[in-house]
């Protein structure tokens, strides 16, 4: 038996097929795309072509899906396969690229990104190969034989949904969320300028969905019947029904954005009316979210998600809608939004929600309060109007609070450093006594249901709270300078009597904790030290073993903080790096002169507004307090300056006014 070549442009490789068969070659295909592309020999046994290992789109290799059939494709061509080939294969190979699916996943791909249509070569060689056979008969009848199956499939596709749908009881299936509201006067104070940028945003959605092949005409009649959002219009309840348990019953956040999007193109082609009520909108948002963090998705690939246009086309539309959303509605979006983008999307958009919040505020329950501060927070999105407001409204429902709630938005304050004056008042008027808070193990936390007791035949309710929710707490009140409340003293008391044998540095929470309660003591001591509040010692000792490690703590040196330490060099100085102080790390500092310099990134402001955030104000704070002189180079005032030697003046500059 003669020894096989096969070919590449740079190498060539020879296999011994004398004493075994050669077994098929697989293909990874994550490796696939950084392979040398093989001009295959014709004794290459097409089989073993065909058998080649790929992986299906449904897994997010939706480029490398066809790179077998590729490879054989273009072997046809360089090389004469095509005659090795059977019929069947050659048809697969026609098809390839051609059905509805794949060219829909083509155009669902990221905006601005240019399409990528791996297939269409191979088909091209394929059918090019069946007319040089003289069997463009047998294309045909292919064609036809799948398309009739096509055509029984949805025939069969429909008379099942007509079964689904008649099963449907009008009065179920609705999110457990709140009802539309369709109050007009929601749209009292909203900038018009703002709602005019956000259709041409959106028609602008719609161009891109029809790559360009609509007029204007039937997109600003698309664009109105996507913003009809029920009002003085008709509605059809049964199908905002079946949309929304089909969107509820989503699995995944791409099922989930592939029905709604199934119903957009049906608004376009005609569906009227809409079944997208902002119900269903933001119902939609908040399940993709949901899904997200069912599966821990990664965050990249949740942005990637982001900018699909599908997904901003959806985002789009809720924008529309927000204004007749209700106060669950835009909790449920504004959380979205924060699971979905992060700190890095939505600008635009959170602004919009601040803006429509700030005339809903007085609508919000507890639950919505907290998830809308939250995901402003999370975002490091600053909004002080809306803060004011949500302050105000939290003093006034202070009572209905569970203790996650109460956490998560005292954090909300504290990260973004917002003041937090009637909410911190009507904590101390509320929860006066030391007996009105409890502590509960961690483990012991099943459910929220239990978090919050109150006894409705009494006028003092009772907050149980477990180590981590007490931790943040205590942290918030640091970060807003308010410990000396009486709020603070009965969190701390309550702290103060947990059982810590527990606590472990194998557990991120743990060490969390942990370093909650060591800042706060610190703070404590430095700035409160006639409070007298030491906790115990056997506590802070085991606060401290376990908040020491470097476990969740590791730093990343950023490439703006390599820059500016390089430079201190010439300013001639005696520095040093990296240096300690009570459990802060200052990144440079002249020790002789108590001099700190801080290099402070993007993390440590707003993202709109350039505001320093809480946790960078506190560090400022107790370095001040601690008999140090601050200096801070911003990031946004350091990309200002043009070369080496601006940058430099601007260090002297800046050291010189904080040590004269």
């Amino acid at each position: 038996m003669e020894p096989l070549t096969t070919t590449t442009t740079t190498h060539t490789y020879t296999y011994s097929l004398q004493r075994k068969p050669m077994k098929p070659l697989i293909l990874n295909p994550i490796c696939a795309p950084n392979l040398p592309l093989p001009k295959m020999a014709s004794g290459f046994c097409p089989k073993m072509v065909m058998g080649l290992g790929f992986m299906s789109n449904d897994k997010g290799f939706g480029r490398n899906v066809h790179l077998g059939l590729q490879i054989v494709a273009l072997g046809a061509k360089h090389d004469g396969m095509g005659e090795n080939l059977k019929l069947e294969d050659l048809i697969d190979l026609a098809d390839l690229g051609s059905s509805r699916q794949s060219r829909r996943r083509r155009k669902s791909r990221v905006l601005y990104d240019d399409d990528n249509d791996e297939g269409m070569e191979s088909r091209r060689v394929a059918i090019g190969a069946i007319e040089a056979r003289g069997s463009t008969q047998e294309l045909s009848r292919a064609e036809k034989i799948k398309k009739e199956k096509k055509k029984k499939k949805g025939k069969r596709m429909k008379m099942i949904k007509k079964e689904s749908v008649k099963k449907v009881d009008d009065e179920d299936g609705l999110d457990s969320d709140n009802e539309d509201n369709d109050d007009d006067s929601a749209w009292k104070g909203v900038d018009v300028e703002f709602i005019d940028d956000d259709i041409s945003r959106l028609e602008a959605m719609v161009s891109k969905m029809g790559d360009g092949m609509y007029d204007n005409k039937f997109m600003k009649e698309f664009v109105e019947r996507l913003s009809r959002f029920g009002g003085g219009g008709s509605t059809d309840r049964k199908k905002e029904i079946n949309l929304n348990k089909a969107i509820v019953g989503a699995q995944t956040a791409g099922c989930v954005l592939e029905i709604v999007y199934d119903v957009i193109v049906a608004v376009g082609k005609g569906l009227s009316p809409s079944p997208l009520s902002p119900l269903n909108i933001a119902t939609a948002l908040h399940r993709i979210a949901k899904n997200m963090e069912k599966v821990s998705m990664m965050r990249t690939h949740r942005l990637a998600f982001a900018r699909q246009r599908e997904m901003l086309m959806l985002v789009g539309i809720a924008m529309r809608a927000l204004p007749e959303c209700s106060a669950q509605g835009i909790s449920n979006i504004s959380w979205a939004l924060a699971k979905i983008g992060g700190e890095l999307l939505y600008l635009a958009e959170m602004d919009r929600v601040a803006k429509i919040g700030l005339s809903k505020v007085g609508e919000f329950n507890a639950q919505n309060v907290a998830n809308v501060a939250g995901a402003f927070a999370s975002m490091r999105h600053s909004a002080p109007d809306l803060f004011i407001e949500l302050s105000k409204q939290g003093a006034k429902i202070i009572r209905t609070f569970r203790a996650q709630e109460l956490a998560q938005l005292l954090w909300a304050f504290a990260s973004l450093n917002e003041p937090a004056g009637p909410l911190l008042d009507s904590l101390d008027d509320v929860f006066a006594l030391e007996d009105q808070l409890r502590c509960r193990s961690t483990d012991n936390a099943s459910n929220y249901g239990e978090e919050y007791d109150l006894d409705v035949s009494v006028d003092s309710p009772v907050l149980t709270c477990n180590q981590d929710q007490l931790g943040s707490i205590a942290w918030s009140y640091a970060v807003l300078g308010q410990m000396d409340r009486g709020f603070f003293f009965n969190v701390w008391k309550t702290l103060n009597r947990l059982e810590l044998h527990k606590l472990s540095n194998e557990y991120r929470e743990d060490v969390m904790f942990a370093t909650q309660v060591l800042l706060v003591n610190q703070c404590l001591k430095l700035e409160y030290p006639h409070h007298m509040l030491s906790p115990r010692s056997d506590l802070l000792d085991k606060a401290s073993s376990v908040g020491k490690t470097k476990r969740f703590n590791e730093t990343v040196t950023s490439s703006f903080q390599k820059e500016v330490t390089r430079l201190l060099i010439s300013t001639g100085l005696d520095w040093v790096r990296e240096y300690a102080l009570d459990g802060y790390t200052l990144d440079a500092v002249l020790v002789d002169r108590k001099v700190a310099l801080e290099i402070d990134g993007v993390t440590h402001f707003s993202r709109n507004s350039g505001v320093p955030l809480g946790h960078t104000m506190l560090k400022r704070r107790y370095v001040g307090a601690a008999g140090w002189k601050l200096v801070s180079v911003a990031h946004q005032d350091w990309e200002e300056l043009q070369g080496s030697s601006q940058q430099l003046d601007y260090l002297r500059k800046l050291l010189k006014d904080h040590m004269d």
